[in-house]
């Protein structure tokens, strides 16, 4: 799979185990809805902020179908049942560990498992975690800065993101006992809900029917977000875009919207193609990922010197996964 040690989008650290995931996110403040931006009625602003309304909807479907053109969407589905991709889950806030993190979620039992492992490693432990998290920040804050990776758009965007998360967890009450037991208990049942317990799961029910069954398990992630103060419908209903620039088949959207008590500001560039515009971004991956042979690496591996976390094994404290 192409680009495989890439951080998740629009969030940050998606490798971390999954309760520390939800953890490290929380913590967005509300700001004044802000008026409309210069060119928000314009096609390419529009489509940016489709997208957006799609994964406030929880309707991952309806994001992979404007995502791309049907030609790349129907060759990322063939990919998605050979293992080789994960897409669109890798343009959102739900990355290639998903297999592992539903296996754990789903597994009989995991929610005594899961919530003795937090007990053990991350109850009360506030100051180590809010270490943990300040590593993390500055691993990820080094890795988006590193060549290769990300475009110019994309490096601008999510070092923002970092900082923005960063700061929040230096107050954040990342040891809650109560909420951490109330999150694991939401999310194994959401697990469960899919009928997806792993990534040959996945594999089997297909792409159109995987993200049909994920709408509710993202729903329930944005709750147990919301229970630690990040409202994420919330943030994506006060995104704002608007036009920078079009000329021909390309244009350059500007994108603000709330995050962790932070304003974010970026742009992204978008190209047209019969007569509808997707994000560059997103028609450059997809093109990677068509690339690439049938005996591609499988999706899931881990971040360059870190180990992938073993499937259907629950997080067992904040360096678990990495």
């Amino acid at each position: 799979m192409s680009r495989p040690h890439r951080l998740h989008r629009h969030a940050a650290l998606l490798w971390a185990p999954p309760l520390l995931l939800a953890l490290l996110l929380g913590g967005c403040r509300r700001e004044p809805v802000p008026e409309e931006l210069p060119g928000a009625a314009s096609e390419p602003a529009g489509a940016v902020k489709l997208l957006a309304e799609h994964v406030r909807r929880n309707d991952l479907q309806a994001f992979a179908r404007d995502a791309l053109p049907a030609e790349e969407h129907a060759g990322l589905a063939r990919a998605w049942t050979e293992g080789r991709s994960r897409w669109p889950l890798t343009e959102l806030p739900l990355d290639e560990q998903l297999g592992p993190m539903l296996a754990a979620l789903s597994a009989p039992g995991s929610e005594q498992e899961l919530r003795l492992a937090f007990d053990r490693q991350l109850a009360g432990q506030d100051a180590a975690l809010r270490d943990a998290a300040r590593s993390l920040a500055l691993f990820g804050t080094q890795y988006i800065k590193t060549p290769g990776d990300y475009s110019d758009e994309e490096r601008a965007h999510y070092v923002q993101v970092v900082a923005a998360l960063s700061a929040w967890s230096t107050t954040a009450p990342l040891g809650s006992r109560d909420r951490g037991h109330a999150a694991i208990d939401r999310l194994a049942a959401a697990a469960r809900a899919t009928g997806l317990p792993g990534d040959e799961a996945l594999v089997a029910a297909g792409m159109e029917e995987s993200l049909r069954r994920l709408g509710p398990f993202a729903a329930a992630l944005k709750e147990v977000l919301a229970d630690y103060g990040l409202d994420l419908d919330q943030s994506l209903a006060d995104l704002r875009t608007g036009l920078v620039e079009e000329d021909g088949e390309h244009a350059t959207v500007r994108v603000h919207y709330p995050l962790a008590g932070a304003e974010i500001d970026t742009t992204v560039s978008l190209t047209r193609r019969n007569g509808r515009w997707y994000l560059t971004d997103y028609l450059e991956h997809a093109a990677s990922l068509l690339a690439e042979p049938a005996g591609a690496p499988a999706v899931g591996a881990a971040l360059p010197g870190l180990p992938a976390p073993p499937p259907a094994q629950p997080p067992d404290g904040p360096a678990a996964g990495r």
